[in-house]
């Protein structure tokens, strides 16, 4: 749970950051989307029969390595708040935490003996 935590608190700081450090507007755009979707999935991932659900933060991670050559970022402090993001949302998802239950079966517990 608290890797996902911390997740929440990344997503948050995408979303303030341009506001403090006064990005520009591709920046500040692209944190404002990303956070809000990596907040989601962090919240949602939190329970234990959703927790698959923290993997969905990977494509999130991984465009926010390469956003700032994409998007033409023109602050230093943009890209390594994007790139330090990144790499630690596909750290903290990457986390499994504790499973004490399972949950579901889907189209193989049809199969099970």
């Amino acid at each position: 749970m608290w890797a996902r935590i911390i997740n929440v608190l990344l997503g948050l700081w995408l979303m303030i950051a341009p506001g403090i450090f006064q990005y520009s507007s591709a920046a500040a755009d692209n944190g404002h989307i990303a956070g809000p979707i990596i907040i989601t999935f962090s919240v949602v991932a939190i329970w234990e029969a959703t927790r698959v659900v923290r993997k969905w933060n990977y494509p999130i991670g991984i465009w926010l390595l390469v956003a700032p050559w994409i998007l033409g970022y023109d602050s230093t402090i943009a890209i390594i708040s994007d790139i330090g993001v990144g790499v630690l949302v596909l750290i903290f998802a990457s986390v499994r935490g504790k499973v004490e239950k399972s949950y579901g079966g889907g189209w193989s517990s049809l199969w099970k003996s």
